[in-house]
């Protein structure tokens, strides 16, 4: 009964397998509980937690109804941010 397809979902769906990248951090959380040294690439996580002023800027977001997606280039407020940013910082 287990293995049975679900009539609900299309074999083409039902053939798509598990993500790769989660099987490869799986794996390497996996060996880092053994105690090996790893070096991840797998998923892209930071190992820190989100900074609080990037959190309330997320918050306001939402408060303000900034929640569509953005043109592919970027928000040219916060495109114009970052290169004033890069300029201040790195010349």
């Amino acid at each position: 009964m287990a293995n049975e397809p679900n009539p609900m979902i299309s074999r083409r769906l039902a053939s798509i397998g598990a993500s790769e990248t989660l099987r490869i951090s799986a794996k390497a959380k996996e060996l880092a509980a053994q105690g090996i040294d790893v070096i991840d690439l797998s998923v892209g996580e930071p190992d820190f937690p989100t900074p609080d002023n990037v959190k309330a800027a997320g918050k306001r977001a939402i408060d303000n109804n900034i929640t569509r997606y953005t043109p592919s280039p970027g928000l040219p407020d916060l495109r114009k941010a970052v290169a004033e940013k890069l300029k201040r910082d790195n010349g």
